[in-house]
């Protein structure tokens, strides 16, 4: 292991094939951006070589600086694009005494003027649908295999070779989605993997700028996200800012010495998040944390070097534009340069002001999570970040909820601690909360595939504070264990022609599917129509017994959310909660469509959740 970092380097550098025609990138901006000063990296071999002269073939755009690193292979330029300048040609030329080179660059118009019809933000008001497009439905089997690229794999037989889904498969399937009452989508990434193997999850870019073409390329990411627009929802992006697959091309022939975090040896991260806050930490701890490796296929970018940040803000900034992004979830936040997460997403924020950003932080304990995101905590580093995605009303909230026995500190009372600590949040009800994902053991199996768990848990999910996000499979008790994780990364029953089953249809579904589908379909289509769950304020009482009440309201509507976490059945009040529930008269159960009188009591049956709409007769 310890000349494994050198040895990856090096061998691999033996097998690439330099690009014989000039690329770079971005390969266009547009007119009308704020963000107007752009660096661009032209990449191919020798192009640096005899440092030629640079021109550009448009008077709208100004050269400002042209630098020849140490790679003869890279040229950086930084140009300053005006106010007066018009879409069209913007072609590159590069003179020098041996020979001349045209690299092909644009410059677009912009989407709308004013980005109105994307960036819209993914707030609490959504609800969001996580997928692996690869797992998700084939729709078109002629991208299954690409020559030419490294994995060339295609066994839905094998938990880590690919399978064949793609963006078609997603967009044949929107009207299903928008039926069960999602409102955007979350794909695990879209850009190019050209890695050997496991490419099925996406994490390991290999080109920045070209959209994976065994998922449909950029004109079937163009068609989705058009197709979203359309029926009114929404596109979230993963990016992939921490590190890049060991086969992207600025690893196997790098620009600069320094533009990876390079060690002696192989050097890990140590996954320890504490260690950027703690007060006591030694340094090297806190170096190994940001610019370990996060494995040995995923080279760490240092992102201290302004040309690597400057290429991943650029990036960012670009994506967005170029394919109506409404939100970004940010991939192993905790792992980046935090200063330089900053400087990313305040460009963005700059330039698409209702853009939603959320963080993975995979971490323990709520002050750990608020670091990263905006807090009220006074400390010398404070994050821009708006929110994270909540692991902690995951693992010391709902869980603990639904397995374990109630106690002082256990069971639902773990739940009503933990978000009773949401006073270190500027915004809690940005927070993304879920029940699972792509990494973690799926939720039927996590409760022991008890339906009724299932059923408080989403129950929970579409009332709760904050945005809910659920995992696909979820609507259907799709089940799995992360041991290892691609048992929960299968396939949906129904995505491809071949499958016996197809549960994307009710025809296919067994009965308790069918009664998690449809309670989830009720409550998030109900959602959609709800003030008082989407934007309102949130009141909780202290748990009794395993019993946990809390409400959501504002001026025009008020929801009771009674859980049952017990093995008993409990009878309810109205008056124990009178400083919500006074002056109404009825309370409407949005599950059943039954309603009761609030001058009486009721009782609720052991591992149960109702939603109650109180109204005045």
């Amino acid at each position: 292991m310890k000349k494994i970092y050198s040895t990856l380097l090096s061998i691999l550098l033996t097998t690439f094939t330099f690009a014989q025609n000039a690329s770079v990138y971005p390969p266009h901006w547009w007119t009308n951006m704020k963000h107007m000063d752009i660096q661009l990296m032209i990449y191919g071999q020798g192009i640096g070589q005899d440092k030629p002269a640079i021109s550009i073939a448009n008077p709208g755009i100004k050269i400002q600086r042209v630098l020849y690193t140490e790679n003869p292979n890279y040229i950086f330029i930084d140009i300053s694009i005006q106010n007066s300048a018009k879409p069209g040609s913007a072609s590159i030329q590069l003179k020098s005494k041996k020979n001349s080179q045209t690299v092909s660059f644009t410059l677009k118009e912009r989407r709308n003027g004013n980005g109105s019809a994307y960036a819209q933000g993914v707030t609490s008001s959504d609800f969001i649908y996580l997928l692996m497009p690869d797992r998700f439905s084939n729709g078109d089997p002629s991208n299954d295999r690409i020559p030419g690229l490294r994995d060339q794999s295609l066994n839905r037989d094998s938990i880590f070779h690919r399978h064949g889904g793609d963006l078609q498969g997603v967009i044949n399937h929107l009207d299903y989605l928008q039926d069960l009452g999602v409102t955007a989508v979350w794909m695990t990434p879209v850009i190019q993997n050209d890695m050997p193997n496991r490419t099925e999850h996406g994490y390991a870019f290999t080109n920045h700028y070209k959209i994976e073409p065994r998922l449909g390329g950029d004109e079937a990411y163009r068609k989705l996200s058009d197709e979203l627009h359309k029926r009114g929802m929404k596109l979230i992006q993963d990016a992939v800012y921490n590190h890049v697959g060991l086969y992207h091309f600025t690893v196997q022939d790098k620009p600069m010495n320094d533009w990876l975090h390079e060690w002696p040896r192989y050097t890990n991260t140590t996954y320890k998040d504490q260690t950027l806050f703690d007060p006591y930490v030694s340094p090297s701890d806190r170096k190994q944390m940001s610019d370990g490796w996060f494995t040995p296929m995923m080279p760490d970018l240092n992102q201290q070097n302004p040309f690597v940040a400057n290429f991943l803000i650029q990036h960012a900034l670009w994506t967005v534009e170029e394919f109506g992004v409404d939100g970004w979830r940010i991939d192993t936040y905790a792992y980046n340069d935090l200063e330089f997460m900053n400087r990313c997403n305040q460009a963005l924020l700059d330039e698409y002001p209702n853009l939603s950003l959320f963080g993975e932080t995979w971490v323990h304990g709520v002050i750990n999570q608020a670091y990263f995101t905006r807090n009220n905590l006074q400390i010398p580093f404070k994050s821009n970040l708006p929110a994270t995605t909540d692991f902690q009303a995951l693992l010391y909230g709902i869980l603990p909820a639904l397995n374990q026995p109630f106690g002082w500190t256990e069971g639902v009372n773990k739940l009503y601690q933990t978000v009773t600590n949401d006073l270190v949040y500027q915004d809690p009800m940005k927070q993304v909360i879920f029940l699972d994902n792509h990494d973690l053991s799926r939720i039927y199996s996590v409760v022991g595939e008890n339906v009724d768990k299932v059923k408080l848990a989403f129950t929970w999910l579409l009332t709760f504070r904050g945005t809910p996000q659920m995992y696909y499979g979820g609507e259907i008790l799709m089940k799995g264990i992360t041991d290892p994780d691609g048992w929960v990364r299968l396939d949906f029953p129904g995505g491809w022609p071949s499958d016996k089953v197809n549960k994307f249809t009710a025809e296919g579904r067994t009965k308790e599917e069918q009664e998690v589908f449809s309670l989830i379909r009720t409550l998030a289509n109900f959602r959609k129509q709800s003030s008082a769950i989407k934007t309102g304020k949130f009141m909780h009482y202290l748990p009794v017994d395993g019993l946990y009440v809390y409400f959501r309201y504002d001026e025009n509507q008020t929801i009771m959310c009674v859980m049952n976490t017990s093995d008993k059945e409990k009878e309810i009040d109205f008056s124990r909660y009178s400083e919500r529930t006074k002056g109404f008269s009825v309370a409407h159960d949005i599950l059943s469509g039954n309603s009761i009188p609030t001058s009486a009591s009721f009782k609720i049956q052991p591992t149960r959740m109702h939603v109650y709409e109180l109204k005045n007769r």
